[in-house]
């Protein structure tokens, strides 16, 4: 979980984060904002590739050059973006679209809106190749999201944007392997047996889920930004320097509202605590998810066709 020192090549890294955010995130977005009010037209902008852009800044290494394709950071590390801003959110009572910015439909006029938060990483495995690619030859995962901090609030004025690691040959990541295998064994090829010629969809992985904690991902990277709809101020609260080993650093804590009622009694055994105590502390870390298994994981099938993925170009 110790990055390449000899490729990290873009220093400076906080002032250049907050150039890259106002310049090619924040600032565009307050023209589309002004653009949608008049168009009705979603102001939403696709963070994939600006997501690559963070991720290249916060671990302070270039990217390979290789657009959709290939590696996407020069260490052979997978970006994957996901945003929740300005999603498209819909009326309860006539089922009409509803934009973000607006506080009732244009439709019907009701403030009864389903606000949507549900936006999440996609890993599309449509091989054994791909499968190794995302779980023996890529060591580092790369997640990036932007959403909404106070989202049950309802306050779409502030901004976060987060980036977190998956170490994928660390034993402390051993569970995002296995779903990846689950996913491709068990579902993938059971869709694929029963219909042929459709593409089953990718694998979904949500933001602060079960799934995502129990892949101890760890935070490298979050700040908040606020009057974001207008005046934005970006507030950095965490940052991991990029020639900073990861081995020590702690993943992020699941909330104890995540679990099961059997996965919090599990937990709270193990720790030789009631449930209610266990609720009072809030969270389970890394060690206390030792005594929780992944859910819904079947028997996975392992394949012994060797494969390598081609070095990066460094």
């Amino acid at each position: 979980m110790r990055p390449r020192e000899e490729l990290i090549t873009i220093r400076d890294n906080e002032k250049l984060i907050r150039r890259f955010l106002m310049d090619l995130i924040l600032t565009p977005r307050i023209k589309a904002l002004e653009w949608s009010l008049l168009t009705k037209q979603t102001p939403n902008l696709k963070i994939g590739y600006p997501g690559q852009h963070l991720a290249s800044l916060v671990v302070g290494m270039e990217g390979a050059k290789t657009g959709a394709r290939g590696n996407d950071i020069v260490d052979g590390s997978e970006v994957k973006s996901c945003s929740r801003i300005d999603q498209v959110d819909t009326c309860k009572d006539c089922d009409e679209k509803v934009l973000r910015i607006e506080s009732r439909c244009s439709c019907c006029g009701s403030t009864n809106i389903a606000r949507k938060n549900d936006s999440k990483w996609l890993f599309a495995i449509r091989n054994e190749n791909d499968l190794r690619i995302l779980t023996q030859e890529v060591e580092r995962i790369i997640l990036t999201i932007a959403d909404y901090p106070d989202f049950e609030q309802r306050d779409f004025n502030t901004i976060r944007f987060q980036v977190f690691e998956i170490w994928t040959k660390s034993p402390r990541c051993q569970a995002f392997k296995t779903l990846l295998d689950d996913y491709y064994f068990n579902i993938y090829q059971t869709h694929r047996r029963i219909n042929p010629n459709k593409i089953p969809a990718p694998k979904n992985f949500w933001p602060y889920s079960f799934q995502f904690y129990m892949c101890n991902p760890i935070k490298v990277f979050s700040c908040d930004v606020l009057n974001a709809n207008s005046n934005p101020e970006i507030h950095i609260s965490h940052y991991v320097e990029p020639h900073i080993d990861r081995s020590n650093l702690e993943s992020e804590k699941m909330p104890v509202s995540v679990l099961t009622s059997k996965e919090a009694e599990a937990v709270a055994t193990s720790l030789n605590i009631s449930v209610n105590d266990l609720k009072k502390i809030g969270f389970v870390d890394e060690k206390m998810r030792e005594s929780i298994p992944l859910r819904n994981v079947g028997r996975i099938a392992i394949s012994k066709k060797p494969y390598r993925r081609r070095k990066p170009n460094v």
